[in-house]
């Protein structure tokens, strides 16, 4: 306020890692204005001045904002209608209304740093007036503020836009926001997680189906989505009657099951779909693959008597662990969310469901933690999150013990004693969004994929022209061997097609001279510069073979 007099404070709250504030100013910010602003900090932090929180009558706080210019404080107040006292932090003759708590004095903020600029929308909707946010960290000390940041200049060289761009998997454009246009690199990565999912459900007793992607708005309104999730659902209109796209399957994996007669000698039942779905998320918070509109989902329901809920869960306990070493994770964290404080169902059936869960947990052997009062209204769920290289968490994979929606879409077996039963149904997935968990991937290899899941796998690169009928030969073999190849038989040096092709992170790059073509052999070297060697054609399939089997836990040198 004081180097921008005309701008309005928005909003900012703190992050994880740090913390960001959104600002109305009559023009853009540039890395200079945010320069000058660290600076000016650094000197107000000088000052040591104390930073004073008081609570606030309503018509005072009103009244303060009104004389400051502070029009979004003023709109912020009128959200909280019930609020009767704001809290109000002095900072010198700085004000700003927050829950707290501060810290009490500027002395304690001295390790920190302004990490980005970037545009927002009020309200996080584009149809509203942009704001510039403003982004920065704060550590106890400098040692650790100095980590910090290493670690963010690392996360920024591997943020999946940039390496798709580059590797050219992907790009999204304004005409479709939040949705994902494929490229034949980044649709084969694609396709080898739906194939080695596909696989890993049908080994595990999951039957694989296809449900529709628009529904009449009647299924909705019966299963609840209609009145608690309606506007992040995209819906359209024909000849008389309403329809919605759907947000998610659950719904319509119940429709499956309500096909025919139901036993219990048939649970449990585990459905199985690659569901492609659409939510309306806000324009502002879309982040490339990771944040979108349109993904599919590796999700299954598992329909179960309230007797098998402990074994379902412990089988997809084990499922999901292996999963994940697969593709080269090996710290998991498990957290237990239990009921709510707004929920469905009688307190037996809660006791039960989170008893359940925490058996299979402990039956798993591993730590895992609780949160109270943070599973869904309908039941409890476990959620599984990675550690990647950096040391970021992500959420990933859930599994929900839902007794609600079979009865309100009226799911139902035959007991052993010729009584109607309703199921429990158990929301699973392991991956989350195929879309997501592609970007986590790439940003945890830095784009350097597994050979299983290197789109490309193998380049064969002649020396020279001679040599460029057998590159041609010897790729074919590869092809007919399952080995995703392509040849590079440019008229270049190969000095220089071997740092082209090292750029594009495909994993083996083989080259062929007159010697090689005469022994009917390859050369082969890494990615990372290693040299393999000269050797067969069988011997080199037989080490991306052997590379492919390992998945991720394979580390290519």
């Amino acid at each position: 306020k004081q180097l921008f007099p005309d701008v309005q404070m928005v909003i900012g709250p703190v992050i994880e890692e740090g913390f960001y504030y959104d600002i109305f100013s009559p023009r853009p910010f540039t890395p200079d204005d945010m320069a000058a602003i660290e600076n000016r900090m650094k000197d107000l932090i000088n000052e040591e001045y104390d930073v004073i929180k008081k609570m606030t009558p309503r018509d005072e706080a009103i009244q303060e904002f009104t004389q400051r210019g502070e029009g979004y404080k003023l709109r912020l107040i009128d959200d909280m209608p019930n609020e009767t006292a704001m809290g109000l932090y002095y900072h010198q003759e700085y004000v700003d209304m927050c829950r707290g708590p501060h810290v009490p004095n500027t002395r304690f903020l001295k390790a920190f740093k302004l990490t980005k600029l970037s545009g927002a929308y009020w309200r996080g909707d584009a149809k509203n007036e942009q704001l510039q946010r403003i982004y920065g960290t704060a550590w106890a000390d400098k040692k650790q503020l100095a980590a910090y940041i290493q670690r963010i200049e690392e996360a920024e060289k591997r943020d999946h836009r940039k390496i798709g761009k580059a590797l050219d998997l992907f790009h999204m454009q304004e005409e479709a926001p939040g949705m994902v246009f494929w490229h034949p690199n980044g649709w084969t990565i694609y396709q080898v997680l739906e194939q080695y999912m596909r696989k890993v459900q049908h080994d595990n007793g999951y039957q694989e189906i296809r449900t529709p992607q628009v529904v009449d708005l009647i299924l909705w309104e019966k299963s609840g989505h209609a009145d608690n999730y309606a506007e992040n659902m995209f819906t359209t209109h024909s000849e008389s009657r309403n329809y919605a796209v759907k947000p998610m399957n659950c719904p319509c994996h119940v429709q499956v099951f309500n096909q025919g007669l139901k036993s219990y000698r048939d649970l449990p039942l585990r459905l199985a779909e690659f569901g492609s779905c659409h939510r309306n998320e806000p324009s502002g918070s879309l982040h490339g693959i990771m944040r979108v509109r349109g993904f599919t989902q590796d999700d299954a329901h598992i329909f179960c008597t309230r007797a098998q809920i402990s074994s379902e869960v412990a089988n997809f306990i084990k499922l999901t662990l292996d999963v994940y070493k697969d593709f080269g994770f090996d710290e998991v964290q498990m957290k237990l969310s239990t009921r709510p404080e707004k929920r469905v169902g009688d307190e037996a059936m809660w006791d039960e469901a989170e008893k359940a869960l925490a058996d299979a947990l402990d039956a798993a052997g591993l730590p895992w933690d609780l949160q109270p009062g943070e599973g869904a209204f309908y039941g409890p769920k476990i959620e599984f999150s990675l550690k990647d290289c950096l040391g970021r968490i992500w959420q990933c994979g859930t599994i929900q013990c839902d007794p609600n929606m079979p009865e309100r879409l009226d799911a139902s077996f035959v007991t052993e004693d010729n009584h109607r039963d309703h199921p429990v149904m158990l929301h699973r997935a392991i991956l989350g969004s195929f879309e997501r968990f592609i970007g986590i991937l790439i940003e945890h290899y830095a784009g350097f994929m597994p050979p299983w899941l290197a789109p490309v796998q193998a380049c064969v690169m002649n020396i020279t022209d001679a040599q460029a009928a057998a590159c041609q030969n010897v790729t074919q073999l590869l092809k007919d061997r399952g080995i995703r190849v392509i040849n590079d038989l440019r008229n270049e040096k190969i000095g220089f097609k071997i740092r082209e092709r090292t750029l594009e992170r495909i994993p083996y790059l083989l080259v062929l001279g007159d010697r090689e073509v005469e022994e009917g052999t390859v050369n082969v070297r890494t990615r990372t510069g290693k040299n393999l060697g000269t050797m067969s054609i069988d011997a080199f399939v037989d080490l991306v073979q052997s590379a492919v089997a390992q998945r991720g836990r394979y580390i290519l040198e």
